[in-house]
């Protein structure tokens, strides 16, 4: 098995919220909409659509109730500080929930951290160390 990510399924509670938080919030583009699920356009990068929760759970065989930290972290690496902070901003404006707000990092990056809202972590960075970063934009 290869280290890649063919898809991002994320099972949400609230579909309708979910693609305006990502579509009107971040700007995303829906690709595929099938009712049940959505897709948004990658870019290149590999696909991140929705699910309902329930039925994800039940897709993979497992349980749909969960608490606390999943162990999930989404990383979205920029090329700047500013855009670092241009993000934050347009997430928390969508109605995130900034669990740590953007600045340095213990090992020399800057980033911050949101909770979108059915509570995925995605985690924002950036490094002037690196040229070789898995840049999203």
């Amino acid at each position: 098995m290869k280290a890649h990510v063919s898809s991002i399924l994320l099972g949400v509670r609230d579909m309708d919220r979910a693609k305006r938080f990502y579509t009107e919030g971040l700007g995303w583009k829906v690709q595929n909409d099938f009712g049940i699920s959505v897709f948004f356009a990658s870019d290149g990068a590999s696909p991140v659509g929705f699910y309902s929760r329930e039925g994800l759970a039940a897709q993979v065989g497992t349980d749909q109730e969960g608490s606390g930290f999943s162990g999930l972290v989404l990383t979205y690496v920029v090329r700047s500080e500013t855009r670092v902070d241009e993000i934050m901003a347009e997430a928390a404006k969508a109605g995130a929930k900034v669990l740590k707000p953007a600045g340095a990092l213990p090992w020399g990056g800057y980033g911050g951290t949101f909770a979108d809202p059915e509570g995925y972590i995605w985690s924002l960075g950036y490094s002037a160390q690196g040229t070789d970063q898995p840049y999203a934009e």
